[in-house]
């Protein structure tokens, strides 16, 4: 299997300046890519040693203080026994990441009876892409998306009802072969794996967060106790409460910044990547254009709950972002953890254009 994705002709082209090309010929995708690997594998070792600092340097005096007598030894973490939990989790997330996106969001995969022609279509891309034919996931909802999860081998497709009441034949393919060059690429796969720590450390920070909001709504309705000895012990209380929750805060929203730069570092330029592998494999820049702005002008009119089902930490994945809907003052769960995961739409048609030869 040829690295890169062909033509529909057969002719490879290599990246051009302007933008990127398909996996093998777009060193900034590969840069990228290692770089990204390396801050998924290295930041949770970097997050659970900063926590085993920050309980040696202020939870254990804070023992003492608490308590009024020394504490003796300190914590420690073997740093094999953390080596096999680590690459051991990653290694978990990386063989069933694909299966937990799928739940997550509620897609189902289908069978080719099911979906014949939408099973046709991709096989025929795949085949085009020189990629063995992905599984094919339907997610029944008005909003209009798709993306892919897995590796070139052993990848799957997925695809919203919304979308293909939207979109016809040609803006179908072009969609579909932008996931198969998420697949190609392999990016698909290490996103399945980077979406996790994130996601942690955001539910880590706000579990800290609603720990300081719940004591200090307690100490405002009262919540004291009478005599000298009740009262140092409710002082202490809060202190070791408050000094540790705002420890978790402050860790776990520095390793959530941490993780969102891997995003940076990737999510944006490997939608480029797989708008110009869309380009190379279906021949037609300007059919993924007018997709990328169907979708992105149906995005406000979805209704709020179809919005929800595809919530909570895997945008990233999307072929379009969630940004934007028309919520009033509510968020949701996705553009809190992963902010700005995709290029502007505009941006994006606006090189697809330039591949058509349109004046952008």
């Amino acid at each position: 299997m040829s690295p890169s994705i062909p033509f529909v002709g057969g002719a490879e082209r290599p990246a051009s300046a302007d933008g990127p090309g398909a996996h093998g010929s777009d060193r900034g995708l590969r840069v990228r890519m290692v770089v990204a690997t390396a801050l998924v594998i290295a930041l949770p070792f970097a997050f659970v040693y900063a926590f085993v600092f920050l309980i040696n340097a202020v939870g254990l005096p804070l023992l003492e203080w608490a308590n009024e007598r020394p504490y003796t030894g300190e914590v420690y973490v073997d740093p094999v026994l953390l080596a096999v939990v680590v690459l051991g989790g990653l290694a978990a997330q990386y063989r069933y990441g694909p299966r937990t996106v799928l739940r997550s969001v509620g897609a189902r995969r289908v069978s080719p009876d099911e979906y014949p022609e939408l099973h046709a279509a991709v096989t025929r891309l795949a085949a085009q892409a020189d990629l063995p034919a992905p599984d094919v996931a339907v997610k029944h909802t008005d909003l209009p998306n798709a993306f892919a999860v897995g590796t070139p081998n052993d990848g799957t497709v997925v695809v919203t009802t919304g979308l293909l009441d939207r979109l016809d034949d040609a803006e179908l393919d072009a969609v579909f072969a932008h996931e198969l060059s998420h697949l190609a690429n392999r990016d698909a796969s290490l996103m399945t794996v980077a979406w996790v720590l994130p996601t942690v450390t955001y539910y880590v920070a706000i579990a800290a967060f609603y720990v300081l909001y719940g004591l200090y709504n307690l100490l405002r309705f009262g919540g004291g106790g009478g005599g000298d000895r009740d009262g140092r012990a409710l002082a202490v209380g809060l202190v070791v409460i408050t000094v540790s929750a705002l420890l978790t805060l402050t860790v776990s929203a520095m390793f959530w910044f941490g993780s969102v730069l891997i995003h940076r570092v990737l999510s944006r330029y490997r939608e480029y990547a797989a708008d110009r592998g869309a380009a190379e494999i279906t021949g037609s820049p300007a059919a993924l254009a007018s997709a990328l702005r169907t979708v992105d002008e149906a995005m406000p009119e979805v209704p709020d709950r179809d919005l929800r089902e595809l919530d909570g930490g895997a945008e990233a994945l999307y072929l379009a972002p969630l940004e934007a809907r028309a919520f009033g003052d509510e968020e949701l769960v996705s553009t809190d953890v992963f902010p700005e995961t995709h290029p502007p739409t505009g941006e994006r048609i606006a090189r697809l254009r330039r591949l058509a030869g349109e004046e952008a």
